[in-house]
C-alpha cells in the first residue's frame, strides 16, 4: 500500500449533500426576524462552503460510503482525527490517533517498502497527536482551571499547570518530531511551550532545540498588568470576535461588548457598575439570538445619543453571512434594524468596517471591507448616511467598490484637508490609499486611488491597519500589519534564523502626500501575525503603543500576543513578557481605556480561534500605572455627527519649562479593535494644561479651551464655550467579588 502524502483535508473536497440556508431576499410584506434566520442558519449550515463547521463536517464524513482499500481507509481515518481535533474533542482525537499509530506501524511491519506510508504522513499524524495532547494541557488549566494566564510564554513560576499530563504528555512526540526532521521549527517551538507549562524550561529541553531565556525578555520594563477579568465574569469563553469598550447606556462608564463568530456564539454585553463590579445584560439588552459575529464597531449612527453597533459574521466564507446592525433605543436594549436600514441584501464575505462622515453632512457613513475568494466578486460597499435611519451604497459612483480579500479599512485625514480619507488593506494583493476628493461639479462625491504616489501598497499580504499620530507631528501615519506566517517562523526569529514571513509596515507621513516606510528604523520589523489589534497609551507618557493578537487560523498555532511601546516616537520596545501580555491563545478584537477610572489605560482583548475546538477566555488586562499625568475628553458633535469621530484634538502642555503638543483623533481605533469614542490622553510628566485645541470633522472649524485640569475628565460640546468637568471618582475593579 502506499498513502497518499497530501495534507488528510484535501480528501474533504467532495460534494457532501446538505442542504445550505437559501440566502435570497424574504418577501417585502414579512418583517426580517434576525435572530430565526440565524437559527436556521445553524441547522442548514453546509460544511463545503465552512470549513469551520467541524461537527456538522464529522456528521457528513461519517455519513460517506466506506472506504474500499487500505490506502483510502488510512486517509479517511486521519481525515476524521483532524476534524475531531478541530471540533475540540481531544481525548476522543487523541484515541483515534494512537490506534491509527498502532494500526500503522503493524501494518508496515510486514508491508515491503515500496507500499509504505511516505514520511510526510506518519509526520502529519504525529503533529496532530502532540497538537491534541498539547490543546488538552491548554483546556485543562487555561480554560477550565487556572485560566488564561497559565498560557503566558513563558510561563511565570507560579503559574505552570496543575493539571500537566497534557503537556507531558506532548514533549516525547515532538521529541520524535524532532528526531525525524531536527530543523522542524514548529515542532521545536512548541517543545518549548510545552516544557515551559509543566516547568521544566529551559533546563529540560535538550540544548540542541532549546530557545533561550534570553530571547523573551522585554526591552522595557512597563509593568505587569494583570487579568482581571475572571473576578469580573467577563472572562466569557469564545472564538474569533470582535472586542468593543465604551459607554453604552451614557452613563459616562465604559462597558464591554464581545462578539463570538461560530453559528452559535452569543453576543456579549457587560455593563459597568462603577464599584468594581459588571452585569451581564446579554438577556436583558435585547441581544440573545444574534448569533455570531467576527467583528464589531460602535458609533452613534442616528445622532440620537446612544452607541450602537454593526456585526460582520461573514469574514473567510466564502458566499458569506448576514451583517447585523443594532440601535440602541436607549433604555438600555438593543434592537436589530439591518433590514429597515438597507444593510441587509445582498449577503458578502465581511469581516471589517469602519465609520465616517465622508461628505461632511454631519451623518456617519459606513465603509464595509468584502471579500472575494472565488469567481464572484464582492466589491466593497461605502453605505452613504441618508439621515432617516437608512443608507444607501454608492461604492461604484464613489469609485472605491474594491474587490480582493480585503481584511482592514480605516479612515483617516492623511493630507489635513479636512476630507477623510480611506486606507484598505488586502491578503494577496497591493494595499489601497484613496484620497476624498469632495464633491464634483454635479454635487456627487468620488475618491482617487494615490497608493502608488503615496507608497503605501505593501505588504501584499496584509490585515489588521490604522491611522494614528505615532510621532504627534499632527499628520497621520499609517501602520499595517503583515499577514503570512509559519508558525515555525516565531522559534527562528527568537533563534535569530532566516524566516520568509511578511512583516508589518510603518508608514510615516511625510505631510506632502507621501509617506517613508520605517517600520525598520523604528524597530518593528518583527513577526506580528495579526488580526486583533489596537492603540493606546500603555504608560500615559504621551506616545501611543498597540497590541496585536495572533490570530492565526490555524489549530496547531500557538504564538504569543505582543505588546509594543512607543519610545518616544522614535522607536518601538517590545514589552510582551514584563508586562504579562504574551498569551498563546489566539487573541482578535483589542481595546484600549480606562475603565476604572483612575486615570490610565487597561486593555481588553476578545480571545479564541477559527475553529469550534479552538476557543479562549477573554482577558481584561489592569494597568498598574506609572505616575505619569492624564486629561479624558468627550466629545460631543452639533454640526458634526454626535459621536465626533474624525475629530482632531491638540493638547499643549507645559513640562520643564518646554511645550509639548500631544495629538489625537477620535476613532475606535484599529480595524479589528473598538476603543472607546472617548479619548483618554496621557501627558507625561506634565506640570500644566495650557490649551486644547478641537477641530470639528464637518465644519473644520477649531474650538480652543484654556483652563483645563490635570487629571480630569471633560465633556467637550462643539461650539459651546469652555468645558463641563465631569465627576469622576476611581474605584478598585472586582472591589465586591
Amino acid at each position: 500500500m502506499t498513502i497518499d502524502s497530501r495534507l488528510p483535508a484535501l480528501l474533504l473536497c467532495v460534494p457532501l449533500a446538505l442542504a445550505a440556508v437559501a440566502c435570497s431576499s424574504p418577501e417585502a410584506e414579512a418583517p426580517f426576524d434576525m435572530a430565526a434566520y440565524l437559527d436556521a442558519a445553524v441547522v442548514g449550515v453546509d460544511p463545503v462552503k465552512n470549513r469551520f463547521a467541524n461537527s456538522a463536517l464529522l456528521e457528513a464524513m461519517e455519513a460517506l460510503p466506506a472506504r474500499t482499500n487500505d490506502r483510502e481507509r488510512m486517509l479517511f481515518r486521519l481525515a476524521i482525527a483532524e476534524q475531531t481535533l478541530y471540533a475540540g474533542r481531544l481525548e476522543t482525537a487523541i484515541e483515534l490517533l494512537e490506534s491509527l499509530r498502532a494500526d500503522l506501524a503493524e501494518y508496515e511491519a510486514d508491508a515491503p517498502p515500496s507500499e509504505r506510508a511516505p514520511a510526510s504522513f506518519l509526520e502529519s499524524l504525529l503533529d496532530y497527536l502532540a497538537t491534541a495532547h498539547l490543546r488538552l494541557g491548554e483546556f485543562e488549566n487555561c480554560i477550565d482551571g487556572i485560566g488564561a494566564v497559565a498560557c503566558l510564554v513563558p510561563v511565570p513560576a507560579e503559574l505552570v499547570h496543575t493539571a500537566p499530563r497534557g503537556a507531558l504528555a506532548s514533549i516525547p512526540i515532538y521529541e520524535e518530531l524532532l528526531g525525524r526532521d531536527p530543523d522542524n521549527l514548529g515542532a521545536r517551538w512548541m517543545l518549548n511551550v510545552a516544557h515551559m507549562m509543566v516547568g521544566t524550561y529551559p533546563t529540560g529541553v535538550p540544548d540542541a532545540h532549546r530557545i533561550p531565556e534570553l530571547a523573551f525578555r522585554s526591552e522595557y520594563e512597563i509593568g505587569r498588568f494583570r487579568d482581571v477579568a475572571p473576578a469580573l465574569g467577563v472572562d466569557d469563553v469564545g472564538h474569533v470576535g470582535g472586542g468593543v469598550m465604551d459607554d453604552f447606556n451614557g452613563d459616562g462608564l465604559l462597558d464591554l461588548m464581545a462578539s463570538s463568530w461560530q453559528l452559535r456564539d452569543p453576543l456579549r454585553y457587560h455593563l459597568n457598575r462603577g464599584d468594581g463590579t459588571f452585569e451581564s445584560l446579554t438577556g436583558a439588552a435585547g441581544l440573545e439570538g444574534l448569533w455570531g459575529g467576527g467583528n464589531l464597531v460602535q458609533a452613534d449612527y442616528d445622532n440620537d445619543g446612544d452607541l450602537d453597533v454593526f456585526v460582520l459574521r461573514g469574514g473567510w466564507l466564502v458566499e458569506g453571512q448576514v451583517n447585523s446592525l443594532l440601535r440602541n433605543r436607549g433604555d438600555g436594549t438593543f434592537e436589530d434594524v439591518t433590514e429597515q436600514a438597507g444593510l441587509l441584501w445582498p449577503m458578502h464575505p465581511s469581516q471589517t468596517a469602519s465609520w465616517a462622515d465622508f461628505d461632511g453632512d454631519g451623518l456617519l457613513d459606513l465603509f464595509v471591507g468584502n471579500e472575494t475568494f472565488g469567481e464572484r466578486p464582492h466589491p466593497c460597499q461605502l453605505f452613504r448616511n441618508l439621515g432617516d435611519g437608512t443608507f444607501l451604497d454608492i461604492a461604484h459612483e464613489a469609485g472605491v467598490a474594491i474587490t480582493g480579500i480585503v481584511k482592514g479599512v480605516t479612515w483617516g485625514d492623511y493630507d489635513n484637508d479636512g476630507r477623510p480619507d480611506l486606507y484598505v488593506s488586502r491578503t494577496n494583493a497591493p494595499n489601497v490609499l484613496l484620497r476624498n476628493e469632495g464633491p464634483g461639479t454635479d454635487g456627487a462625491w468620488s475618491f482617487s486611488d494615490r497608493t502608488s504616489e503615496a507608497g503605501v501598497a505593501e505588504p501584499r499580504d496584509a490585515f489588521p491597519t490604522w491611522f494614528w499620530d505615532y510621532d504627534n507631528d499632527g499628520w497621520l501615519d499609517i501602520f499595517v500589519a503583515g499577514y503570512r506566517t509559519n508558525f515555525g517562523d516565531i522559534a527562528a526569529e527568537y533563534l535569530d534564523l532566516p524566516h520568509a514571513s511578511e512583516l508589518p509596515r510603518l508608514y510615516r507621513n511625510r505631510g506632502d502626500g507621501t509617506y517613508d516606510e520605517v517600520s525598520e528604523a523604528v524597530r518593528l520589523d518583527r513577526i506580528q501575525f495579526a488580526m486583533g489589534s489596537n492603540f493606546g497609551d500603555l504608560d500615559n507618557d504621551g506616545w501611543l503603543d498597540f497590541y496585536v493578537g495572533t490570530g492565526d487560523a490555524y489549530f496547531q498555532a500557538l504564538m504569543p500576543n505582543r505588546m509594543f511601546r512607543n519610545d518616544r516616537g522614535e522607536h518601538f520596545q517590545d514589552v510582551t513578557t514584563s508586562g504579562g501580555f504574551g498569551l498563546i491563545q489566539k487573541g482578535h478584537g483589542v481595546a484600549f481605556g480606562d475603565i476604572d477610572h483612575d486615570g490610565d489605560q487597561d486593555v481588553f482583548a476578545a480571545m479564541g480561534g477559527a475553529y469550534e475546538g479552538d476557543v479562549a477566555h477573554n482577558v481584561l488586562f489592569e494597568n498598574p500605572g506609572r505616575g505619569n499625568r492624564w486629561l479624558s475628553l468627550w466629545l460631543v458633535g452639533v454640526e458634526s455627527n454626535r459621536s465626533a469621530i474624525g475629530a482632531r484634538v491638540r493638547v499643549t502642555v507645559e513640562m520643564d519649562g518646554e511645550t509639548r503638543d500631544i495629538h489625537r483623533v477620535v476613532s475606535s481605533g484599529s480595524s479589528f479593535g473598538g476603543n472607546p469614542l472617548r479619548l483618554d490622553i496621557g501627558l507625561g510628566r506634565a506640570e500644566r494644561v495650557l490649551l486644547v485645541t478641537v477641530r470639528w470633522p464637518t465644519t473644520g472649524n477649531s474650538q480652543e479651551l484654556i483652563g483645563l485640569e490635570l487629571d480630569s475628565a471633560y465633556r467637550v460640546t462643539e461650539g459651546a464655550a469652555g468645558a463641563e468637568l465631569l465627576e469622576r471618582a476611581p474605584f478598585a475593579l472586582g472591589a465586591d467579588r
